[in-house]
């Protein structure tokens, strides 16, 4: 019986090793990216190349609904009481949301992404999408308090603090130079595709 009992767990303990390294292996594959941010390489055809900010050389295959905005630049004034906002923020040591970035909504585009969020700007950032409450000028910047369904922020804004508005724009701004953030999901065949691209104007960079 003991015999027999050796022979029948030893091929069992085999399997549950392979199993456990499988899962292993599967945890420790890089995640699927849900954005690209880098710089337009080159167009051919429906291919879009994107050196990205880290300096990989990625492909994307751009959907017949390809949906492109433009980013560009605007004051910190215009960005008041009532404005639908998105924002990076990262803790400072006192524990307040410092603002990397904001970027304020067209109206038709009210509610986008409501809530707060992990991001992969930053290490530790986050991106909260939310109506400006309040807003208060002080010496160092605006200090803006942000209401969204779940909860509210209170963020810093500092006068250095990139702020730029969408507006439209056509896909012939995709070509090469161009420094966008595309938004991706993968394919059955491992390829990936976008369906919305953010472009800068003019040389910008999109912040967020």
């Amino acid at each position: 019986m003991p015999a027999q009992h050796t022979s029948f767990t030893r091929p069992l303990v085999a399997v549950v090793m392979v199993a456990a390294s499988t899962i292993y292996a599967i945890a420790q594959q890089s995640p699927v990216p849900s954005r690209v941010r880098g710089t337009v390489e080159a167009v051919d055809g429906d291919i879009l190349a994107v050196k990205s900010r880290s300096g990989e050389d990625v492909k994307l295959r751009m959907a017949g609904d390809i949906k492109v905005a433009g980013i560009t630049k605007i004051p910190l004034s215009d960005v008041k009481v009532g404005s639908f906002i998105g924002t990076t923020t990262v803790p400072g040591p006192d524990g307040a949301q410092n603002a990397v970035e904001v970027h304020v909504f067209p109206e038709d585009m009210r509610g986008t992404g409501e809530g707060s969020r992990p991001w992969d700007l930053r290490p530790n950032s986050s991106m909260t999408n939310a109506t400006v409450a309040e807003s208060v000028v002080g010496n160092d910047g605006h200090t803006l308090l942000v209401k969204y369904k779940d909860g509210e922020k209170k963020v810093q804004v500092s006068p250095e603090t990139p702020v730029v508005t969408y507006v439209p724009a056509e896909k012939s701004e995709l070509k090469a130079g161009a420094k966008v953030i595309a938004f991706t999901k993968k394919l059955p065949d491992g390829s990936f595709e976008t369906n919305r691209v953010s472009v800068g104007r003019d040389g910008l960079t999109p912040p967020m």
